[in-house]
């Protein structure tokens, strides 16, 4: 198949829509329901990050993608108990490292996941099918499927669910091509590898950056590159945790990755955990209470008349002080940046959400004040002298 007709575009008045290869055939197969233009854009940047993970780190590897950046991204570690809880699997019993990877992708930033498009960096077990079947998802993209994978699958959404099929030996032309505005860009792509030899240039006084921070940092770089620019990751544990894309300062891209960090974290505070949700209320529903609840509109899941339709016992107000002082007991947070950080004050905001391991380019002609910032805290960064600008 050389050439595969979409739906339509970006959105429904862009036609005709397509994707085709110049040369050769095309590396996917559809296996089930008809994938978009954005879901495809998602499927082979979300493809490329997993397979990076995964050549990386030895482990299964997924990512959940949501316009054309990922919402979350990790590796298949075991979850303990609190993580099982806060991402809505402690039902499912012990999870294949492929379907806790996806578990812990989904979990980041369960907010904006939902929808969202997801790939794998390995055949589809029947244990990530399960977890896939539960969650309000666009579709999937995987080197293969358990054929029972594959049925539960094409049960999603009403018998309409996408399921592609990658070929996982094709390799890009080097050379990549778009047009905008009826003109042609054309640069060769992005191919560096991120390895442990891109964290060997530590300019802080702490040069102490243990293995498995460097599987952090390793983890958010990668996820970096495929990250719509301006873009910080934050990781802890071998997941994403806070992933801020498409800012125009870095500034605030810090805060907004920072800011969904402290968000996963509060979620497993005692406050949250104790929650205790009506028996009717779905997923989607109690992330979306959480959200509030953590948040500067608290009153919204808590006032007369609204919180009972939520909640079988009034929840205490979640203060500003008792919050500080949970995400105070984060630490050892992972940091990555796609380019240079311009002020210290970015890592300002980064040592509030625990970040202790940076990774970024360097360059700045403020690198010594971000240096010092770093020094104040007894933060280890090292200056990759790669930048990640994705777009």
């Amino acid at each position: 198949m050389k050439e595969l007709e979409l739906k339509y575009g970006c959105n429904p008045n862009q036609k005709p829509s397509r994707i085709f290869m110049n040369e050769g055939e095309l590396p996917i197969e559809v296996l089930n329901g008809k994938p978009g233009y954005i879901n495809f854009l998602d499927a082979f940047n979300g493809w490329q990050l997993v397979s990076e993970l995964k050549k990386a780190t030895g482990l299964p590897a997924a990512t959940s993608f949501k316009h054309v950046s990922p919402a979350g991204a990790a590796v298949g570690l075991p979850l303990n108990d609190v993580e099982k809880k806060i991402y809505w699997v402690d039902d499912l019993g012990e999870l294949s490292p492929l379907a806790s990877a996806y578990a812990r992708a989904r979990g980041a930033d369960r907010m904006s996941s939902f929808g969202d498009f997801i790939s794998l960096s390995d055949v589809c077990d029947v244990d990530t099918a399960n977890l896939i079947k539960r969650e309000v998802s666009d579709g999937v993209i995987a080197p293969g499927y358990e054929p029972e994978a594959l049925e539960i699958l094409k049960a999603k959404k009403k018998g309409n669910y996408n399921v592609i099929q990658i070929d996982p030996s094709y390799v890009p032309n080097p050379i990549e091509r778009k047009e905008v505005f009826g003109i042609t860009f054309e640069q060769g792509r992005n191919e560096l590898v991120v390895d442990d030899d891109f964290l060997g240039n530590v300019v802080t006084e702490n040069k102490d950056i243990p293995e498995s921070a460097k599987i952090d940092l390793i983890i958010a770089l990668i996820t970096l590159k495929y990250t719509q620019s301006n873009s910080v990751c934050y990781v802890k544990g071998g997941q994403a945790i806070g992933i801020g894309a498409g800012q125009q300062s870095r500034i605030h891209c810090t805060r907004l990755a920072g800011s969904k960090a402290d968000n996963w974290f509060l979620r497993q505070s005692p406050q949250v955990l104790g929650l205790q949700f009506l028996d009717t209320i779905g997923r989607a529903d109690r992330d979306n209470a959480i959200d509030l609840y953590i948040g500067e509109d608290y009153m919204d899941v808590l006032a007369d008349g609204a919180w009972e339709n939520i909640f079988k016992v009034k929840p205490e107000v979640f203060t500003r002080e008792a919050k500080r002082e949970w995400l105070d007991k984060n630490q050892d947070v992972a940091l990555g940046s796609d380019a240079f950080f311009p002020f210290g004050d970015n890592i300002e905001r980064a040592h509030k959400s625990g970040v202790k391991y940076i990774a970024q380019p360097g360059g700045s002609i403020r690198d010594d004040n971000v240096i010092d910032t770093c020094n104040k805290y007894n933060m280890a960064m090292c200056f990759t002298g790669l930048r990640l600008f994705h777009h």
